[in-house]
């Protein structure tokens, strides 16, 4: 059952994020769904984990891994019935586990029935409005608005026909051209929105992570970004008074939104997916707006001691500011697995585009276990991503006929996408599906021969797996008062060390350096990254440590 605190649940909550298409597959068809998420609970349960974070399982066409949304009120058929749903968040709750959903506000499918009714209507007329339509430019309006460029890769913006036939107006999509951007200065639109986590928290529904958080109001005028046709993407860098991307007025959306939460029982959450600088991330989760948003400056930092604690301090600092908790994560459905990222010269490349060369996968999984545990042990919340807890690297090798993401045709199939980190999970077996659906099924996305060592069955029990490392951080994490404070310190360490004190009892220490670091011999350990021996730190290994006269927990 759900446990009821002094503090909200999410201020220092352990989410695990569901890429639902490739968690577990129940039905034997090759994608993921409720009755595969359903059926693995008990593990979630066991990992440790506070709350699920599902991506989108609404009715989609699919043309964006499901972020391409036709109806918010329904399940997709490929992934269940809106009463498996409600049965699912019932019994997660009856394991003690919080669900919570995504929302996708910036744009719908253009299966979206407002969107076929906005290609009926005329210009300027009320279907319209709820979409950013304008008319184009030159004297046949054959250019578009303005020069803004899609996300994945060409411009912002397509043409459609109108009725009668003729060449006619042109819609926005920061995305796919199958997502419009809806028009949030449309009451309407607003209205709809409202009434969608209405809906979901009816449903008993714990909180909603907010996709492209940041984008939803956009400068009326549409003014130029002095983009060139060439550039595969939008230069979404922060910058001053970017036409839409961070502009003021979306705050005032999210009041109202928080006040609907608030007026639900239960410490109902929402957390930001907001790519902005570090100085703006405190504006979207000041008392009256969101409760938590990624810090994202943490996923991208290089494996480097000095980067990492300049922004744990600047992320704690300011946000502690406006009373809010951290949220760490280091990997999510967007960018390339850490145990990857970490493996490369390069350890900050967090993005798909870029060809950062070959990965160290020994290297890399042992940077991604130490991180994992700087960030549990951090004050705040954090977010881990299916798989992480099994040590998976990305899979780059895909077929190029299998890739799914938008962002491979859009780009002229020279940027491959988002694929790699979304494969469905190996649970066990040794061979494909890996317990991903019955045997015999095909997964969507193609697994890898060499996750075979990987599965969760494998690493189940054995106490060096990295699964066992993840379920005993958790543990210790939700059972060891020094974690639950929302402060740390700094402690004086040598170059390349990092280490803080979150309680007279419990510090960290990180050894970022290429030396064996000597701990501190009036301190116990209470779990370490990888295996210690004559009370050592080797290279790329975090110690949790317990001492000041503390028993051992």
């Amino acid at each position: 059952m759900l446990e009821t605190t002094a503090a909200p649940w999410w201020r220092t909550a352990v989410v695990y994020q569901v890429y639902i298409r490739s968690f577990a597959d129940g039905n034997g068809d090759g994608i993921g769904d409720i009755a595969g998420l359903r059926a693995r609970l008990p593990y979630l349960r066991e990992l440790g984990v506070d709350a699920v974070w599902i991506t989108p399982w609404y009715p989609s066409p699919m043309a964006d891994g499901g972020y391409d949304i036709s109806d918010y009120r329904g399940i997709d058929p490929a992934f269940g019935t809106l009463a498996e749903a409600e049965e699912m968040i019932a019994e997660a709750h009856s394991l003690g586990i919080r669900v919570v959903l995504d929302i996708v506000p910036n744009h719908t499918s253009d299966r979206h029935r407002w969107f076929e009714e906005a290609l009926q209507a005329p210009p300027g007329s009320p279907e319209r409005d709820r979409y950013v339509f304008r008319d184009g430019l030159g004297p046949d309006g054959a250019q578009p608005p303005n020069d803004w460029r899609s996300r994945f890769g060409g411009r912002a913006w397509t043409r459609v026909t109108e009725p009668d036939g003729s060449p006619g107006q042109w819609y926005l999509h920061l995305f796919a051209a199958e997502q419009p951007d809806l028009n949030w200065a449309s009451r309407e639109v607003r209205a709809e929105f409202e009434s969608v986590l209405r809906f979901w928290f009816d449903r008993g529904v714990d909180g909603f992570r907010i996709d492209v958080a940041h984008g939803l109001a956009k400068d009326p005028a549409l003014p130029d970004l002095g983009l060139a046709d060439s550039m595969v993407f939008d230069d979404d860098r922060p910058r001053e008074k970017h036409p839409h991307w961070d502009l003021d007025s979306v705050h005032e959306i999210y009041q109202t939104w928080r006040k609907i939460a608030d007026s639900y029982a239960g410490d109902r959450l929402f957390v930001a997916e907001a790519h902005v600088a570090d100085d703006r991330l405190p504006l979207y989760v000041r008392p009256d707006e969101l409760h938590t948003a990624f810090n994202f400056s943490f996923l991208k930092s290089a494996w480097d001691a000095e980067e990492l604690r300049e922004v744990i301090d600047r992320g704690v600092t300011s946000l502690g500011a406006v009373g809010a908790p951290s949220t760490w994560v280091l990997s999510n459905h967007d960018v390339p697995r850490h145990a990857t990222r970490y493996g490369r010269a390069q350890t900050c490349t967090h993005e798909h585009d870029v060809d950062p060369g070959a990965s160290d996968r020994e290297l890399g999984l042992r940077r991604a276990r130490a991180a994992a545990l700087l960030m549990l042990a951090l004050p705040g919340s954090a977010y881990l991503y299916q798989g992480e807890e099994l040590g998976l690297w990305e899979v780059e090798d895909l077929p190029d006929e299998m890739l799914a993401d938008p962002t491979w045709e859009r780009s002229g199939r020279t940027v491959r996408g988002r694929d790699g980190c979304r494969v469905p999970l190996p649970w066990s077996g040794s061979d494909s599906p890996f317990g991903f659906g019955p045997k015999g099924s095909k997964p969507w996305l193609p697994q890898p021969a060499g996750w075979e060592s990987l599965t969760a069955q494998t690493q189940s029990g054995i106490p060096a797996s990295t699964l066992e490392l993840y379920r005993s951080a958790l543990r210790l994490r939700q059972g060891q008062p020094g974690f639950r404070g929302e402060s740390l310190r700094w402690l004086d360490t040598p170059k390349g060390v990092l280490g803080f004190e979150r309680s007279p009892a419990l510090r960290c220490v990180v050894n970022f350096s290429g030396e064996p670091l000597p701990l501190p011999k009036n301190w116990g350990v209470l779990l370490t990254s990888d295996r210690i021996t004559g009370g050592v730190l080797p290279p790329d290994t975090t110690a949790w440590l317990w001492g000041g006269g503390a028993s051992r927990p």
